[in-house]
């Protein structure tokens, strides 16, 4: 895997609070993801409190292109171990075949989160 300062941007552009607890980030992104223009799906979620107080949790969405043979993943990680609710997204693409190019839809499946948690956003 590859490291470097494009990367580190990329990360930091990824990661940003905002000022919900974690599970009501978590409703608002199920609402974006799940009910929303995306139509994917919530396949995985998993969480853990810490004994000093705070928490994570991640959540991995997955969409389909049927027709194209494509699929997206997003996953979201939240944690409030800073005493607030810090986001970080990061999603990927593939299909079927020799060409496996997302063509961008995978930043897209990132940018429905960042809009959808961007009233609460600090």
């Amino acid at each position: 895997m590859e490291s470097g300062p494009a990367q580190e941007d990329k990360a930091l552009e990824d990661t940003f609070f905002v000022s919900l607890s974690i599970h009501s980030a978590m409703d608002v992104i199920d609402r974006a993801v799940v009910g929303g223009s995306i139509t994917g799906e919530r396949i995985d979620m998993y969480g853990q409190r810490a004994a000093n107080g705070g928490g994570f949790v991640v959540l991995v969405y997955e969409k389909h292109y049927y027709r194209a043979g494509n699929r997206l993943t997003l996953t979201v990680t939240l944690d409030d171990f800073s005493g607030k609710t810090r986001v970080h997204c990061v999603s990927g693409g593939g299909g079927e075949g020799l060409f496996r190019f997302d063509w961008g839809a995978a930043d897209s499946f990132t940018g429905v989160v960042q809009k959808a948690l961007a009233p609460w956003r600090i």
